[in-house]
């Protein structure tokens, strides 16, 4: 047996929780069934009865040995007791945040959040008289001032969708756990490599697996990770009762892909940051989105929080026309057009954005830098800039 607390995060995605070989084999089998079989049937319902999250597994609508295999990596990586594996990103965001509020609950948002968050607090949450208020995220004592009596939930990104703002973590949990209030954190942009926001006081980290922990684009993951108490609350109320598993052959290849995350994270950070600073000094581009820059304004908790940047940034043409900013995207030849992000290819996509600082709303171009030549990319990126000058 390992001393797992001495080894390296490559080291424990290669080995943690695969201390038993199946049968010899290298790589874990898939565990493709839907239930689990006992010898008698004492056993079984001692099963369903006193530990029904497993071992042993009984129903991998539950739990199962493929799922769970996943789970232990990912919780181990990210510091925290249990990790539960989720059909996709949105639905591990929309389990953290569903279990964690009740009929009056208010939650404090980033008003730069992943659109389907917004859309899931100020739509659907509303039917049950949940309210929300969003803020910049940027200043904390905003953030903080935000914060009522029926408060239950601080939603936060660092960095936030699209716009790539940072909160200071560790200072707003020292005061949501002081007042009893749950915070949700989106780590995917950082993966547990360079941020382990657990250890900053945060309750349930989330995670859309479908992005740089499977990193090949074939699948949609999500994960939850927290405390085992929370996890197995989560697993027996929202994952058991809406039905929004994993399945044993996602997780598989979910695991697959995890075994390469940092070779395949240092490479899309190293281009990006590459990319990002040759946009900067672009004529054609107003402002650049990329928390690595020396010039990004809130570098220094940039590096206070995070142990790096990755493959994602986004910056802004001075042309706002549409018929410009359509002709740029559409002028790539090895981005493709395409939503999501975290896979080996390199991505581009448009969003017109109105945050609460801005006067009025503007285009927003995202990149993602894929595993693609660095240098082949930069010559993508210079000839479709003449569509920004046209």
């Amino acid at each position: 047996m390992h001393d797992h607390d001495n080894l390296g995060f490559d080291t424990l995605i290669a080995h943690f929780g695969e201390e038993e070989k199946i049968h010899g084999a290298v790589v874990p089998p898939i565990f493709q069934n839907s239930l689990f079989l006992f010898d008698q049937v004492e056993d079984l319902l001692d099963a369903l009865t006193k530990n029904p999250l497993g071992p042993p597994h009984h129903y991998s609508r539950l739990t199962n040995p493929s799922v769970d295999l996943a789970e232990q990596k990912i919780a181990r990586l990210e510091g925290t007791q249990a990790c539960k594996l989720i059909g996709s990103g949105m639905g591990a965001l929309s389990t953290a945040i569903m279990s964690s509020v009740e009929a009056g609950s208010h939650v404090v948002a980033l008003d730069t959040a992943y659109q389907p968050v917004r859309t899931l607090l100020t739509n659907y949450l509303s039917h049950l008289g949940v309210t929300v208020t969003y803020v910049g995220g940027e200043d904390t004592d905003e953030l903080l001032d935000a914060i009522r009596p029926e408060t239950s939930v601080v939603y936060l990104e660092a960095p936030s969708s699209l716009m790539f703002r940072l909160q200071d973590v560790p200072t707003i949990t020292r005061e949501t756990r002081a007042r009893g209030i749950t915070t949700v954190f989106d780590n995917t942009y950082n993966t547990p490599l360079h941020m382990n926001p657990h250890a900053m006081g945060v309750d349930l980290v989330c995670h859309s697996c479908s992005k740089y922990l499977g990193g090949h684009s074939d699948i949609t993951a999500g994960a939850v990770c927290g405390t085992r108490e929370r996890i197995d609350r989560i697993t027996k109320r929202e994952v058991n009762l809406l039905g929004n598993i994993l399945h044993p052959f996602q997780a598989w290849l979910l695991v697959r892909g995890m075994r390469t995350l940092s070779l395949r994270l240092k490479r899309h950070e190293a281009t990006a940051n590459a990319l990002a600073a040759w946009l900067e000094e672009r004529t054609e581009i107003e402002r650049v989105h990329h928390i690595s820059l020396p010039s990004f304004p809130q570098r220094d908790l940039y590096q206070s929080l995070m142990r790096g940047s990755g493959g994602l940034f986004s910056f802004e043409p001075k042309v706002q026309d549409d018929a410009k900013v359509f002709a740029f995207c559409n002028a790539l030849k090895l981005f493709g057009r395409g939503i999501s992000w975290g896979g080996f290819e390199s991505l581009v996509v448009p969003q017109k954005v109105s945050p609460l600082n801005y006067q009025e709303p503007r285009w927003i171009i995202r990149l993602f830098c894929g595993l693609e030549d660095a240098e082949d990319l930069m010559r993508d990126v210079e000839g479709a800039l003449s569509a920004l000058n046209s």
